[in-house]
C-alpha cells in the first residue's frame, strides 16, 4: 500500500488550496478514504472521510465544514481535499489514510502553511 499526497504550500487567509493523494497496492474503488491534519505541538486530528464509491457519503470535522470538500476519482486512485476560505489555524501536515484489514496505512503529509 503507498499513499502519496501532494498539493501543499503556503497560502494567505482566505485562499485555496487543493491536496491530492495518489494510492496505489490495494484495489482502491473498494475503501473508504480519509483526511487527517497534525498541528505544530499537537495530535493528529481527523479531517474528512469519503466513502468508497466516487459521489457517496461525505463527512467533516465542524472545524472545516462548509469550507473544505473531499472527493474521489476510482480511475486515477486519487483522493482530494479541496480547501477554500483557509485560515491560519488550518496550519498543518495532511495526511491521507485508508484502513484495510484493521491495519491504517498513512501517506507521508504534505505541509499547509496559512498565514494572516
Amino acid at each position: 500500500v503507498q499513499l502519496v499526497e501532494s498539493g501543499g504550500g503556503l497560502v494567505q487567509a482566505g485562499g485555496s488550496l487543493r491536496l491530492s493523494c495518489a494510492a496505489s497496492g490495494f484495489t482502491f474503488s473498494s475503501y473508504s478514504m480519509s483526511w487527517y491534519r497534525q498541528a505544530p505541538g499537537k495530535g493528529r486530528e481527523w479531517v474528512s472521510t469519503i466513502n468508497r464509491s466516487a459521489g457517496s457519503t461525505t463527512s467533516y470535522a465542524d472545524s472545516v465544514k462548509g469550507r473544505f470538500t473531499i472527493s474521489r476519482d476510482n480511475a486515477k486512485n486519487t483522493v482530494y481535499l479541496q480547501m477554500s476560505s483557509l485560515k491560519p489555524e488550518d496550519t498543518a501536515v495532511y495526511y491521507c489514510k485508508t484502513t484495510i484489514a484493521t491495519i491504517a496505512n498513512w501517506g507521508q503529509g504534505t505541509q499547509v502553511t496559512v498565514s494572516s
